[in-house]
């Protein structure tokens, strides 16, 4: 081949790539027009239900001075309620945790009957009403309940007390670890588990060698994920509380009885404590996806 030939089909198969290209960006791009009109609409949806609450959060908080805004968030019945949603969330997560990464690992490594159905009920609180899964610890709990009258000859308080509010958060935030886990497993395969079975490891050092170090990312997104609902769980937890001022009522249940009884201050200082929560968890939570990010990266690279 000369090279005058040679070159001659460079340019060819340069300017083939180019019309590709140009082919390909005016299929998968919009006009002008079009793509300010979507970015206008996602921005001001964004600013109308999203950016605006936030700001009239902190600023009805702080209308009356910082004075105010501590006197409401330290306040006796409010450190009561931020400590009751924190004992919640520290019992809640680490069960979920361990639920989450044994549901996730029988599901992704093992066939066995039955596993369509636990799929499904891992779903399920997805799909049941929180106040829906307060009422039914009422029902097999409560007085009048199944187990009532042998809770009540023996003393022991679940409904109106924090094992029911700590029960009826579990039963709302146990999905999240489980389904970020899940799909994850499933994508890895189990042939890196195989090979260390082979080579000799046991069970738990699979586990602590191989397993978790695979899933870490999206293990800490779903605990991320399980925290902020557990801490903000309104409907479960209202239902089994009773509303006890000072023992039975969580940050969102004291930011209800505020704004019921018109103390609006207190009600919106509070309150910004659960908005506070909520950033923070945004703010982990694009951590940790741009961490996945480059672990995907990273690893095709290789």
């Amino acid at each position: 081949m000369s090279i005058n030939t040679a070159t001659n089909t460079l340019a060819q198969s340069q300017y083939s790539n180019y019309n590709n290209k140009v082919a390909i960006s005016r299929a998968t791009s919009e006009p002008a027009l079009v793509r300010r009109l979507f970015i206008s609409i996602v921005v001001l949806f964004l600013g109308v239900f999203l950016i605006l609450p936030l700001l009239a959060v902190f600023t009805e908080a702080l209308r009356h001075g910082f004075a105010t805004y501590f006197a409401a968030i330290s306040d006796p019945n409010a450190l009561s309620a931020m400590k009751l949603t924190l004992i919640a969330a520290l019992i809640a997560v680490p069960l979920n945790v361990v639920f989450g990464v044994s549901a996730a690992w029988a599901i992704a490594k093992f066939e066995f009957k039955g596993k369509s159905i636990l799929i499904t009920l891992i779903d399920l609180p997805f799909a049941v009403s929180p106040v829906i899964a307060g009422l039914i610890y009422i029902l097999i709990f409560g007085m009048q309940g199944w187990f009532g009258s042998y809770l009540f000859d023996h003393d022991i308080k679940v409904i109106f007390a924090i094992p029911g509010i700590v029960l009826a958060t579990i039963f709302v935030t146990f999905p999240f670890v489980a389904r970020e886990l899940i799909p994850l497993m499933q994508a890895q395969g189990k042939d890196e588990e195989e090979a260390g079975l082979v080579l000799g490891a046991s069970g738990w050092q699979i586990l602590w060698r191989i397993t978790f170090p695979n899933i870490k990312w999206g293990l800490l997104y779903g605990v991320i994920l399980t925290n902020a609902r557990a801490m903000g769980e309104f409907g479960a937890v209202s239902a089994v509380s009773g509303h006890i001022i000072g023992m039975t009522n969580t940050l969102p249940l004291h930011v209800e009885i505020l704004y019921a009884d018109h103390q609006l201050a207190a009600a919106f200082a509070v309150a910004s404590l659960l908005a506070l929560l909520a950033i923070v968890t945004l703010i982990l939570k694009t951590f940790v996806e741009w961490r996945v990010a480059q672990n995907a990266i990273h690893n095709e690279s290789i």
